[in-house]
């Protein structure tokens, strides 16, 4: 199995930025942690604080030869139309990560508008959402 995994906006400063709601651990320890964890399957991570950026790699997803993709948008999360959109765009199926619970912060951080594009959302298990993710799409090719 082939999986994108993109982080979007401020996602570069996890460890460091708010570690109350986020934690200590850094992307490059969630990506180690899941390497290890699924050493037979290539993960790719990629991160932008660019919303655009973010839309060009879900577009060429297919091209790449990803067969999913699992996204933490960031703050785009519940802002942006444009990134729901590329998300419909896709033909692979897309697992949205959130490492804080969306759903128990701010009014404006409960409504997750590329969410309701992916087939699901992992969302207030920390950087282990990540490997949930890669779980979930093991699981969905299973017969």
């Amino acid at each position: 199995m082939r999986l994108l995994v993109l982080n979007g906006p401020n996602l570069n400063l996890v460890g460091q930025r708010e570690p109350d709601v986020y934690g200590h651990e850094s992307l490059a320890d969630a990506e180690r942690q899941v390497a290890e964890r699924y050493p037979d399957h290539e993960l790719v991570w990629r991160q932008s604080n660019h919303e655009g950026q973010l839309i060009d790699w879900l577009h060429a997803a297919g091209e790449e030869g990803f067969t999913g993709v699992i996204i933490n948008p960031g703050g785009l999360t519940h802002t942006s139309v444009a990134l729901a959109d590329a998300i419909r765009s896709i033909d692979q199926p897309v697992i949205e990560v959130h490492i804080s619970n969306i759903h128990a912060r701010e009014t404006f951080r409960q409504v997750s508008l590329s969410g309701a594009a992916c087939r699901g959302i992992i969302s207030g298990l920390g950087l282990s959402g990540y490997a949930l993710a890669v779980q979930a799409f093991l699981e969905a090719d299973r017969p």
